[in-house]
């Protein structure tokens, strides 16, 4: 799909049309009601990836550098019409965002339809490798941990209600946009959503540096969950000793990874078990 459209010039900070896009940072904190800020190019084009495919996102609005323009209108093309793309002048663009933005795109998007944690399950194939997080509250770790989902198979990453959200701008541009490419549920307690995935056939695997088996000895089953903790802490003691545990061989000068590493590293050997790579 090929769109010819005529940017809006934006050259006032205080222009009503841009408001979604105004002190950028402070809405971070405070929320978009349902709406996410997509920072770049890359993740420009997932959004416009996803919108095409239109199932679960879609872009309300896209604020651009002007001297960056040139360089996306591919990307903007696979947008629909009615989708306004706004121009702006850098002064006029650090004065709409609040700080400087060096990489000059920016779009508003929303996400359409949210699945039930159980309907998100059944819409897995038969065979399938998810990621599940309890308790992430690091968004570069959130965002990384998608971003490896994606490279390694995995079928939709899976998150109990005290994760932060994948859409925060940091966590959506660390994944490279993967947040909107691979499917994904948010919400409930963290035992709640593995016995779930227990229910439905998951073989569960609770990376610990205690754990039993160490990663490379994992045996591969038709369905399988990796399940990673909050850096520090750790996955609770009642998941632990509910469900199979691993680990991954390190220094023991060292006695742990971040989660987006070892989310990484683990979901390496499991696809690979899966014959997925």
């Amino acid at each position: 799909m090929r769109v010819d459209r005529v940017p809006v010039i934006i050259s006032e900070a205080d222009d009503p049309r841009i408001a979604a896009f105004r002190d950028v940072k402070e809405r971070d904190l405070t929320g978009r009601q349902g709406r996410f800020i997509v920072e770049g190019t890359v993740v420009l084009r997932m959004l416009a990836a996803a919108h095409v495919k239109g199932d679960a996102f879609e872009a309300e609005s896209i604020l651009i550098l002007e001297n960056r323009l040139a360089g996306v209108e591919d990307i903007l093309a696979q947008f629909p019409a009615e989708v306004p793309v706004y121009v702006a002048k850098a002064s006029v663009l650090d004065a709409i965002v609040g700080f400087h933005l060096h990489r000059g795109i920016l779009a508003l998007g929303k996400r359409k339809t949210s699945s039930g944690m159980v309907d998100t399950i059944r819409q897995l194939p038969a065979s399938s490798l998810v990621l599940a997080g309890c308790g992430i509250s690091n968004h570069d770790n959130l965002g990384a941990m998608f971003r490896n989902a994606a490279a390694f198979y995995a079928d939709a990453v899976f998150l109990d209600a005290t994760c932060c959200d994948p859409l925060y701008r940091k966590s959506l541009r660390v994944s490279v946009g993967s947040v909107l490419s691979v499917p994904y549920h948010r919400g409930g307690g963290a035992i709640e959503m593995l016995e779930t995935l227990a229910a439905e056939g998951f073989d569960i695997w609770s990376l610990s540096p205690a754990g039993t088996t160490e990663i490379r000895q994992i045996p591969a089953s038709h369905r399988m969950a990796l399940v990673i903790g909050t850096e520090g802490d750790g996955l609770p003691q009642a998941v632990l000793s509910r469900f199979h545990t691993a680990r991954i061989s390190q220094s023991p000068q060292l006695d742990s990874l971040n989660a987006g590493t070892a989310a990484g590293l683990a979901l390496y050997q499991m696809a690979a078990a899966m014959e997925r790579l």
